[in-house]
């Protein structure tokens, strides 16, 4: 298993990823991404990468794909800055595992190899945030060194307003 850039050789993988995910809401945020021209999502994860061509409020940030073999295992998104809003709600590391990998402790490898990536970057205090009733993304934070820094409320939109519900956002932080 390793870490590697978005890829053309890894399409069919993708979509077939994609399909599973099915209605899921997907994480990390670049598997929102159109990819009917996969060419241009690829393009549009480089430019995330660069840091060209970001929305408003979006920061440069890079993406990785656990692969195995011909696989597609695993998604992985570095921000390599926080701006204030991120840094309160989003933190540097978002990531996903393939819904018929889950249950294998691949979130844990790809984490670890997301942090190593960071560090090496020079990255040495690394936010990550999960919500609070996801605990296997917490006890796989908490096993790559993650301190419970905080606990904030946040208000999800449902698109209306009676329907919005307050959820709770558990901050951790690695060091070092």
């Amino acid at each position: 298993m390793k870490l590697i850039k978005p890829c053309m050789q890894y399409q069919a993988s993708y979509l077939a990823y994609i399909t599973e995910l099915a209605d899921e809401e997907r994480y990390p945020f670049p598997l929102d991404f159109d990819c009917d021209d996969f060419a241009a999502m690829l393009q549009k994860n480089q430019d995330f990468a660069d840091g060209v061509n970001l929305p408003q409020g979006y920061v440069a940030s890079e993406t990785y794909w656990l692969v195995d073999g011909v696989d597609l295992i695993g998604v992985a998104n570095l921000r390599l800055t926080l701006n204030d809003n991120i840094r309160h709600c989003g933190g540097h590391i978002g990531m996903g595992i393939r819904p018929s990998y889950r249950g294998k402790g691949l979130g844990a490898k790809l984490m670890a190899q997301t942090i190593a990536l960071a560090k090496g970057k020079g990255m040495n205090e690394l936010h990550i945030h999960c919500h609070k009733h996801n605990h296997a993304s917490a006890k796989m934070i908490i096993a790559n060194g993650g301190i419970l820094h905080s606990e904030i409320e946040i208000v999800t939109d449902n698109g209306n307003q009676s329907n919005n519900a307050v959820a709770i956002v558990q901050r951790y932080r690695v060091c070092k």
